[in-house]
Parts: C-alpha cells; structure tokens; sequence
C-alpha cells in the first residue's frame, strides 16, 4: 500500500485524521496529495505529515491510484462533476460522505466505477475509529485489500454486504460517540449541581467510560448485559440507578434515536 497514489479531495478533519494515519502506519507522505479550495488546512498538512497539496483536483485526482472523496454531501456533485472527466477504469473511488448511494456516484460519473463507501467515526482522530465499508461490484480483491488497509490505519473496520446496512452503521457507530458525549456531559452536570467541581466530575466520568469500553473489548466471552449485572447489585446503589433509566424508558429513547437517525440518512439519500 505505501506505493499507491492517494489523492484527498477535501482537506478537513477526516482527512487529517485518515492522513496522520497513514504516515504513521509507513506510507509515503509524498505519494499523499490532498486538495481544497482554502490553503491554510492544506499548508497546515504539508506541515505536519510532509504531504503534497494542490487546489487542481483534476490534475491531482488523474495522478493517482486511490480518490478519497472527503468533502461534505451538498458539495460532492459538483466535486464529481469536475473529477467525471477523468478515466477512472483503473482507479479506485472511496467516499466518505454519509446518506449518498453508490447509485447517485453512478449518475454523477456516467461512468464504470470501483467505488467503496465508508462510514469512520470521529475517533478516528485518535486512530480508535470504528469504519464501515460497503464495496460495490466493481471493485476487485486487491482495491477491496487496499481500502481495508487505508482504513484499518485509523482503527477497526468491519465491511457490510447490504449497502442499507451503511444506515446502521451510522446509527451505531457514527454517530454514537455524539450519543456518549451527551449521556457524560448529563451526568457532570448533575454531578456540578449536587457540588462536585466540574473538573473533578469530568475526569470521574471520563474514566469510568474509558474503563467500561477497555472491559466490553477484554472480555468477548460475557455479555453486555452479564457485565452491566456484574456492577448491579440488588439492591445497592448501581441497582437504584438501573432501575430510574429503566423506568424512564431509556431503552425506549435509544431505539427512537437510533431509528431517527437511519431515517434521516434514509432521508439524505433522496436529497443529493
């Protein structure tokens, strides 16, 4: 992989973080070119990774092996329109742009395309991500090798086989850590109002969340519900706390969310 051309189309956060882990994983800065419009998130990468940059996506996007269509979705057809001029036969396309179907990168190519959407989430930043994949037909065994070991550089992946399965990944792991930081930022500021320093009740809340994902990842073998009543006894503290969110419907709430959010990625796919 660290000989293969990669060109970035968009220079914003998920590009940083798919870049920084890149570098670190060995590939080769100056085989990385990243594009936009603005210069200071292109200068601030040449300067931190030794990348190549440019404002010429045509140019950028012809000299490479690998398009990663990282700009935001009321954007991507007028990017996809400039780069259809390009013979993408031999070049493989991954977007990562949520609630745009392969289809609609079909109409806005008029063109065969080996395209792979992919779905990281913002932790990626920290190369903990979690990347959905979904291939469609027209990518082979060795482009589908080269987008998992692209990805794998800023965490896990895991590729689907049903391209509406992309909407779950969204709702479980996408978005998600927006969902965490919600639930820890409700709980600090519970803490703060009973009199705790917020700085002190965030470290607490932080650690407790940090630990509980380390012992979901250790210990495969146990249920998540087996280690929620390994902390719950009857009873005690833990168990008075269960049973407020339990009769507060919080199971409830996360399936209407959750299912709010597929929706709008449902949504997404008509708008662009």
């Amino acid at each position: 992989m660290s000989d293969s051309k990669i060109c970035f189309i968009g220079a914003g956060n998920m590009t940083r973080s798919i870049v920084s882990g890149l570098i670190a994983n060995g590939h080769d800065p100056k085989a990385i070119i990243t594009t936009n419009p603005s210069r200071p998130k292109l200068e601030a990468l040449a300067q931190d990774f030794g990348v190549n940059i440019s404002s010429d996506n045509l140019a950028s996007a012809t000299a490479s092996d690998v398009i990663v269509l990282s700009v935001k979705p009321q954007i991507m057809a007028q990017v996809c329109a400039e780069l259809a001029a390009i013979d993408l036969s031999n070049k493989l396309v991954i977007t990562i742009a949520a609630g745009i179907t392969s289809a609609r990168y079909q109409d806005y190519f008029q063109q065969p395309l080996a395209l792979v959407r992919a779905m990281p989430n913002t932790p990626s930043q920290l190369g903990l991500g979690m990347t959905g994949l979904f291939a469609t037909s027209s990518v082979n065994e060795q482009q589908a090798a080269l987008c998992q070991a692209l990805l794998s550089s800023i965490g896990k992946i895991m590729w689907v086989n049903k391209e509406d399965d992309l909407n779950l990944v969204i709702a479980l792991a996408g978005s998600s850590p927006a969902y965490f930081f919600l639930f820890i930022e409700a709980m600090i500021e519970s803490a703060t109002q009973l009199g705790m320093d917020a700085e002190q009740a965030r470290v607490l809340a932080q650690q407790a969340a940090l630990g509980s994902a380390a012992m979901l990842e250790n210990n495969p073998e146990i249920s998540v519900s087996q280690l929620r009543q390994n902390v719950t006894s009857k009873g005690g503290t833990t168990h008075e706390a269960i049973v407020t969110f339990e009769q507060g419907g919080l199971r409830r709430l996360v399936d209407d969310a959750m299912n709010n959010a597929i929706k709008r990625a449902q949504e997404m796919a008509q708008t662009f």
